[in-house]
């Protein structure tokens, strides 16, 4: 038995193999086109406002076309031209009719009946044979007869006759539906003859090595290359290298503006002249006399200093144009203002692997220095400028009417702390603002989303003390309450306990569900808590009228050792939260308590670790937290006498002992309670410093508990 491979000579089969082709290589395409044209930003909530400034159409612009840019047009056609091939080959597959291969039937080769009588087979063959025997038969050419289809036909007649009168035929028939016996199988290549024959065969071999020798080594090549061009973060090596450079331990947001302008970004937006272009102008407007700083730009000194240090090119323009961007400075020319906008995006991208980088140190000031850098990246405003300014309609005139000659400014918060009508009189008025603006900047400001930590502590999941080098969890709870928001609810002593699972909850353990406090126990006073499924909120996108990217704020939380400027547990970032942050109008704060988590490995010594925690958003100017957190690790035998110490109570009334003593006429006795270790009293002493709370029916009693600074 022999396999007999054919190609499509009837050319039905090979709009089959293109369409399955097309089909496996336009589907993963047009999930691409899909995914990149999807707008991720379009699912989260956003922070309600009409507020436009002069240049809304040009950051918008900048908004639209940065979304283009991920849909490449190679991908829209391609997708477009894969599934016009696709329609197509159904259409062919459709309307194509399909050769019918008949069973090989002895009775319908002779025209006979399957109930015919041996004599009458003989008599239809020997009738047919006559008629057909190659020394006979005579070609018709009206009817469009060869030679050889007439002698194909005869020995078909012979074979029918054998297999209905030959035993060893009529077997063959019988078992293999065939007079010859077995048959080979026969399998149809989907592609047409023309492919392979006629000399074609060396343009195939062609075709197969460009594909396989040429378009695949450049493929791989070039994926390879850009994973070895670009950082972990996303910015080209040269770019990191140079930020690398830039860095220094002493470095502050201005140092780190001038850091992100070494990116070599900027060179494709500033190719050619137009590094040079209108330099001139945009340094002499930076430079210029500002309202509320030296210069306009909001350069200090120093900043002023490297950049006139600089040579001509993309490096200087890309500066002169981040301080522009960041004092809010008007160049009068369309093309230097797009070009104002469209740097601030490429340099909070750059940002990103200074951040990396200066986490790699592990030095606190240039950590937070760049997070700072973030903010005013974001919102538009230059290095130690006041968080008024992220307001809607809050000009440096605007701002000068509230904060007057002080030298601190007013933040946010403290702003709408203030009377309604002492914020009027100070704001509404001639050359301030309109009543509708104050309106609208209020409205603003209370949707922003600030976190304010009710309480901070130490605990290690399902023991009572933390003893060296066990998993420490920092559970951070807080509320997002909005500047000037009023009939805040107090804190809900319940909301600020995080609760153990169970030892045989490991989804909870897993964090794979949370716990749902749903009452209280009336008799021990403990919670009562059940499983509830984890749905994660995201915060409204950032109000940042400037910024040319829709961006969604993220918190930072991170431990720092004040004494050493150290940072002493990384950064745990965190964009998306258990509990609504508004309701379902999208502009009323529920007030929810949310829970943040970061663990890490304690200390190896038993003692008292001070540190420092920051809470940092990347988006707004004044949101920040800053803290002292004390971490208490004790010795590990301390936990062994805690075990040790434990007695085993008396029988209760209600236990099965307790009902056998009283019925041997004895009183029940009083449940013994269970005797903690004494506390030391330079621990107690310890305690009330840090505000260390024990609380008895929580297994997280030894949890350093600290509340935020006022």
């Amino acid at each position: 038995m022999s396999t007999d491979y054919t190609y499509d000579e009837e050319g039905y089969l090979w709009p089959f193999f293109v369409f399955t082709l097309t089909f496996i290589i336009t589907l993963p395409l047009t999930y691409l086109l899909v995914k990149r044209s999807r707008d991720p930003a379009a699912s989260f909530p956003r922070i309600q406002t009409n507020f436009k400034h002069a240049h809304s159409d040009t950051v918008d612009a900048l908004r639209s076309q940065e979304k283009r840019k991920d849909r490449k047009l190679w991908l829209v056609l391609a997708v477009v031209a894969g599934w016009a091939i696709m329609g197509y080959m159904l259409y062919l597959i459709q309307t194509t009719e399909a050769p019918v291969h008949k069973l090989w039937n002895p009775y319908d080769i002779l025209g006979i009946s399957e109930s015919s009588t041996e004599k009458q087979i003989k008599s239809i063959y020997k009738k047919l044979s006559l008629r057909l025997h190659p020394d006979k038969v005579r070609v018709d050419p009206s009817k469009n007869e060869t030679l050889e289809d007439l002698n194909n036909r005869y020995v078909e007649i012979s074979k029918a006759y054998q297999a209905l009168t030959d035993e060893d035929v009529r077997n063959n028939y019988i078992q293999y539906g065939n007079p010859d016996g077995k048959q080979g199988y026969s399998i149809n290549i989907a592609l047409p003859k023309i492919i392979v024959s006629d000399g074609n065969g060396k343009y195939i071999v062609l075709i197969y090595s460009m594909l396989f020798g040429v378009l695949l080594p450049y493929l791989v090549g070039s994926w390879w290359y850009g994973t070895l061009r670009r950082s972990k973060e996303g910015v080209l090596m040269e770019s990191a290298n140079n930020l690398f450079r830039e860095y220094k331990e002493n470095i502050d947001e201005g140092g780190v503006v001038t850091a992100l302008s070494t990116g070599k970004e900027y060179e494709e937006l500033f190719s050619g002249d137009k590094a040079d272009s209108g330099l001139s102008k945009v340094e002499s407007r930076i430079l210029a006399e500002g309202e509320l700083s030296p210069l306009a730009g909001g350069l200090s000194v120093k900043d002023r200093e490297r950049l006139e240090s600089l040579e001509s090119g993309p490096q200087r323009k890309a500066l002169a144009l981040l301080w522009a961007y960041l004092g809010r400075v008007e160049l009068d020319d369309p093309a230097l203002e797009k070009a104002k906008f469209a740097v601030a995006p490429i340099a909070h991208s750059l940002n990103k692997s200074f951040t990396a980088i200066s986490l790699a140190y592990m030095n606190t000031g240039p950590l937070l220095a760049s997070y700072y850098a973030s903010q005013l990246l974001v919102q538009a405003l230059p290095p130690k400028s006041s968080p008024l300014l992220q307001l809607p309609y809050f000009t440096p005139a605007v701002v000068k009417a509230v904060e007057g000659d002080s030298r601190m400014h007013t933040s946010i918060q403290g702003f709408l702390d203030r009377p309604d009508a002492k914020r009027r009189s100070l704001v509404v008025g001639k050359n301030l603002l309109t009543e509708p603006q104050y309106k609208e900047a209020i409205s603003v400001a209370k949707q922003l989303p600030f976190l304010r930590v009710a309480k901070a502590y130490f605990k290690v999941t399902g023991e009572r003390y933390i003893i060296p080098s066990s998993l420490v969890t920092l559970v951070v709870k807080g509320r997002f309450v909005p500047p000037g928001s009023e009939k805040v609810p107090e804190v809900i002593p319940a909301d600020l306990e995080d609760m153990d699972p169970a030892e045989d909850d490991l989804d909870a353990i897993l964090g794979r569900k949370t716990k749902k406090l749903v009452g209280k126990d009336e008799k021990t006073g403990k919670p009562i808590v059940e499983s509830a499924e984890t749905e994660l909120i995201s915060a409204p996108l950032v109000a940042a009228p400037y910024f040319a990217r829709d961006h969604s704020p993220r918190w930072h939380v991170f431990l720092t050792d004040s004494k050493q400027g150290r940072v002493a547990v990384p950064p745990f970032t965190f964009a998306q939260f258990d509990r609504p942050i508004f309701g379902a109008d999208g502009t009323t704060p529920t007030f929810a308590m949310q829970t943040l988590k970061a663990q890490f490995q304690a200390p190896p010594q038993a003692g008292h670790y001070t540190f420092v925690m920051h809470v940092v958003c990347d988006s707004y100017v004044g949101f920040d937290t800053k803290m002292e957190v004390t971490l208490i690790v004790e010795e590990a035998s301390k936990a062994d006498e805690m075990e040790v110490d434990d007695e085993i109570s008396e029988p209760e009334e209600d236990s099965i002992a307790g009902i056998m003593n009283a019925a041997k006429g004895g009183a029940p006795p009083q449940p013994k309670r269970r005797k903690l270790p004494a506390k030391k009293e330079s621990d107690e002493e310890s305690d009330e410093e840090s505000g260390t709370e024990e609380e008895e029916d929580d297994t997280s009693a030894t949890n350093t508990d600290t509340e935020p600074e006022n």
